[in-house]
């Protein structure tokens, strides 16, 4: 488990497992540190958590990640050896371009992980089984064409986690970003506009693959599920 990096501003990660509305679910926050927290929240209509973490197995082209943001997607420049399609991407790394609303693209890169890396174990496996939880996805990551690495290959200035949660209309989406762990001066290398343009992102690529997720799953019998009929 990790150092509780996301701790104070937003108190222990694992009250995103909790149903009830926390103090920030979307806007920024700055830890004592100058690190930026980024937090937001997105309602996807029809779609699932079983669907969101499928989607991390199948994405694996620019065309894709076009669809997903058509706007702020560049290019995608592929998976590594880890990444299995339809199978797992927990221990992958991929690396694309992207830009954050009005800031100019750049590289992005991240290195994905269990979620238990991140939650408490016990509190998450909770959560699955209460329904408070259908996704987790939990990621490594650094921007820019020089991103700092450790040992074992693992982005060194943020932290990334999509928590998802199934509701009668689709899913609820929950996302974190932490900016600024490589950095010596965060508060002022990283500008609230930045993490302002990154929630801005985020809150626009999941609406736009709300749009289409759905036909997407059943298209490809993801999982092995017959699509629903609306007649």
């Amino acid at each position: 488990m990790n150092d509780r990096a996301f701790e104070p501003d937003i108190s222990h990660i694992d009250d995103l497992l909790q149903i009830t509305p926390l103090r920030l679910e979307t806007g920024i926050s700055r830890l004592p540190s100058g690190c930026l927290v980024v937090a937001c929240r997105t309602d996807m209509h029809g779609c699932s958590g079983r669907m969101l973490d499928w989607w991390f197995k199948f994405f694996e082209t620019t065309q894709h990640i076009k669809c997903w943001h058509p706007h702020d997607h560049v290019s995608h420049h592929g998976w590594d050896a880890r990444w299995k399609k339809g199978e797992n991407y927990i221990g992958a790394s991929i690396e694309a371009v992207e830009s954050l609303a009005d800031i100019p693209p750049v590289t992005a890169k991240l290195k994905f992980h269990d979620p238990r890396e991140l939650f408490d174990p016990a509190q998450l496996e909770k959560a699955f089984a209460e329904k408070r939880a259908s996704a987790a996805v939990y990621a490594r990551i650094g921007f820019g064409e020089h991103v700092q690495l450790d040992v074992h290959g693992d982005p060194l200035d943020g932290e990334m986690v999509h928590l998802a949660r199934d509701t009668p209309f689709g899913c609820v989406l929950r996302s974190r970003f932490l900016l600024g762990r490589s950095s010596a001066d965060p508060a002022r290398e990283l500008p609230d506009a930045l993490g302002l343009a990154l929630l801005r992102h985020c809150y626009t690529e999941f609406s736009y693959l709300s749009r289409f997720l759905p036909s997407l799953y059943y298209g490809e019998h993801a999982n092995g599920e017959a699509a629903p009929l609306p007649w």
